[in-house]
């Protein structure tokens, strides 16, 4: 299984049985709000919290994600999850929720991907034969953590990101049709020196190239393999360095299409995002909704997500300290 230094090959190709996606109103009124199962038209979601609101977001992907697949929470073995907050507080207490044998993570925004490649590997390994992969943020709980609250109305730097509101689940099993998981690459932390909470983008896009690289060479393959090759959230200023360095590195991604999640789900024109989007949410409910939809219509065969995620925290900011970063991918093909 193990291949290369840092990549996992599914011999057993674990398939995505099901994923389902909620977002919040600004989500839907993207370019691709059709994509997401549920879009709601409030932020609150009943709740008397942004952070409460945030935890019922999960809980509804994560409970539609087990009812497309036929099954129920007493059929899944183990939940991967993981967010932005404060101890992963709203994957934990979703997971109250659920009572699934639950295994937190916290990789920030890389978290879906890091949970989808546990999830795959622990079913194509024979741990489990059904396992749960999710993971969520919300603008309002986010934004007010790691640089100021909406109500607080300062402005924002071109280089800053919108964090998405949203959840996304997926359900990953044995046997099934697929979309399949067939390998992960484990990212390293990459600390280029950059202390700026409202430059992510920058911070976290060599650690997602690290791990471009190392997928490519523990598998032997070049960007061509797959149709699209996707980053989580660097948007525009990330993707522009991102671009750079593979260029400099003499990565021929000319061989695929190469786009980024947090560039895809708002409209640059209409909605005012900075650089564009971030967050949990963001490369989850690209991913579990926009992208699978478009392998179940053979629009995409192979794809290849990289989820980036900045490690930092308000106590490390207070510090003084640097942002770390990290990058995991998931391929995910349409055949088995």
């Amino acid at each position: 299984m193990l291949k290369g230094h840092q990549s996992w090959l599914f011999e057993n190709k674990p398939s995505i049985l099901s994923a389902a996606t909620s977002v919040g109103p600004f989500e839907g009124r993207g370019p691709l709000a059709e994509d997401f199962d549920i879009v709601h038209g409030e932020l609150y979601l009943g709740q008397d919290s942004w952070e409460k609101a945030e935890r019922a977001f999960l809980e509804e992907a994560a409970k539609m994600a087990i009812q497309h697949a036929g099954l129920t929470e007493g059929q899944i073995q183990f939940h991967f999850g993981g967010d932005l907050m404060n101890q992963i507080i709203s994957s934990s207490f979703a997971a109250r929720t659920l009572t699934i044998p639950y295994l937190g993570l916290f990789g920030a925004c890389s978290t879906s991907m890091e949970s989808l490649a546990l999830a795959a590997y622990i079913v194509n390994s024979g741990g489990a034969k059904h396992t749960l992969a999710a993971t969520c943020s919300h603008n309002s709980s986010v934004e007010k953590q790691f640089r100021y609250p909406t109500e607080y109305g300062s402005q924002k730097p071109p280089t800053a990101q919108f964090t998405v509101t949203g959840a996304g689940a997926a359900v990953i099993g044995q046997e099934g049709k697929g979309p399949f998981v067939t390998s992960a690459t484990i990212g390293r932390v990459v600390d280029m020196g950059i202390k700026d909470p409202f430059n992510m983008g920058a911070a976290m896009a060599p650690a997602a190239v690290d791990t471009m690289e190392a997928h490519f060479r523990d598998l032997q393959i070049e960007p061509g393999y797959y149709d699209l090759i996707v980053t989580g959230d660097l948007s525009k200023v990330g993707y522009e360095i991102a671009c750079d360095l593979l260029k400099k590195h003499n990565v021929p991604m000319h061989q695929t299409t190469y786009s980024d999640c947090g560039m895809m789900i708002y409209d640059y024109e209409t909605q005012n995002v900075q650089s564009g989007a971030s967050g949990c949410a963001c490369s989850a409910v690209v991913t579990y909704g926009h992208l699978l939809n478009r392998m179940r219509r053979g629009e995409l065969n192979r794809i290849l997500v990289v989820a980036t995620g900045a490690l930092l925290s308000p106590l490390s900011f207070q510090q003084n300290e640097t942002i770390p970063c990290i990058a995991h991918a998931v391929s995910i093909e349409r055949e088995k």
